[in-house]
């Protein structure tokens, strides 16, 4: 055990005895002449193995670190995973896919972490099949270019690479998630200094969630991205929690963004859509400044089968006003975390009679067949 003995009978010039670990500066102190006779003593070196730096103040606090080495490490990393779904993670930085969730981790240099400079996107799968894929993709890459962040691999080796990780987890229902970052390397601003951009790809068990009971919405008091970042998926998304999180504390299930134009744009992390003009008419919020919805879209693909069935006359993607959809017959949530979600009050009004209504009903069951038995446009099979 190496221990840091610090013992001062009285304020010495420049310091104060009330020090505390987060504000000790050791090389500061190291550099108070011995001939002060204040009693600084320090290790000359550390001894290998199990160490403890033991830190004590006037009050007679103590905190004692331990030093892990390792294998300890990977033993800690492995309890905190305990209950958790991940099966597999793929990271470029050492090219390779982990099926051991202990070793799923990141880079505290990598810049996606410390900066927030990075994009993401996700994919369910299926049955076996990864649905959307090639849309997801298409986006990540999009917001990639648009983050400044180079592609580490082309798109078809990202594509074969994130089937490989899905194919290597053996899971046929849950989730892929991916991220492209800028990468590791430093902790400065911007990745001038020639960082290699990395690819990380990791598979989680779930099953899939379809409640279509309605829902309660709020207005969000929380700021809306501009622009310029909303229509990135990076991983920047305080704005998106703290939404959240004032929704959640208002007893509401999600709250609505409207934009700089007072027009309504989108929840944190689902579109919006709305059934007008007496049950026969389906409307969506434009995509020009929010992020543009992989699976709001290809309902909107969807929804022509309700007009060729007479349920609806039309499909229409607008500019949508605060009153028109708080008037409007049905309202719901679109993504590929909720799917379709009926609303029936937004904030203290509600949405048509009240209840789930009958186009989300069936555009959910839409999705969910086009999820299990769509085209291969839409379904990539998993070669397991």
């Amino acid at each position: 055990m190496v221990s840091l003995f610090v013992c001062y009978p009285k304020s010495i010039a420049g310091f104060s005895p009330e020090f505390t670990v987060n504000n000790w500066n050791l090389r500061s102190l190291s550099q108070v002449p011995c001939s002060l006779g204040h009693g600084f003593r320090f290790p000359r070196q550390l001894r290998r193995g199990r160490k403890i730096l033991m830190c004590s103040d006037s009050s007679s606090q103590s905190w004692n670190v331990p030093v892990l080495s390792s294998s300890e490490v990977a033993e800690r990393l492995k309890l905190a995973r305990e209950g958790q779904q991940f099966l597999a993670m793929y990271s470029s930085v050492v090219d390779g896919i982990t099926t051991d969730p202990a070793a799923m981790v990141l880079p505290l240099d990598d810049h996606m972490v410390h900066r927030g400079h990075g994009v993401f996107d996700t994919a369910m799968i299926v049955n076996g099949y990864l649905y959307e894929l090639d849309q997801h993709l298409d986006r990540i890459l999009r917001s990639a270019s648009m983050a400044k962040i180079p592609l580490p691999f082309d798109r078809e080796t990202i594509k074969r690479i994130l089937i490989q990780t899905v194919s290597v987890s053996e899971c046929r229902d849950g989730s892929l998630r991916y991220w492209l970052s800028a990468g590791p390397g430093d902790f400065l601003l911007s990745p001038s200094q020639g960082l290699k951009p990395t690819l990380y790809a990791i598979v989680i068990k779930t099953n899939l969630a379809i409640n279509p009971a309605g829902v309660k919405v709020v207005t969000s008091s929380i700021p809306i991205k501009p622009p310029e970042f909303a229509t990135v998926k990076s991983v920047n998304y305080l704005p998106n929690v703290l939404s959240q999180m004032e929704a959640e504390a208002k007893g509401a299930y999600a709250g609505i963004w409207l934009g700089e134009d007072g027009f309504i744009a989108e929840g944190p992390n689902m579109n919006v859509a709305f059934v007008v003009n007496g049950g026969k008419e389906l409307v969506m919020p434009r995509f020009d400044n929010v992020l543009s919805g992989c699976t709001a879209k290809r309902t909107l693909t969807l929804a022509e089968q309700l007009v060729s069935k007479g349920m609806l006359k039309s499909v229409k993607v607008m500019d949508v006003t605060v009153e028109d959809g708080k008037k409007a017959d049905e309202m719901m949530l679109i993504g590929s975390g909720v799917l379709i979600r009926p609303v029936i009050q937004w904030d203290e009004e509600f949405i048509g009679d009240g209840k789930e209504g009958p186009i989300a009903k069936a555009l959910l069951d839409l999705l969910l067949e086009d999820m299990r038995s769509g085209p291969p446009s839409v379904r990539v099979l998993v070669p397991y």
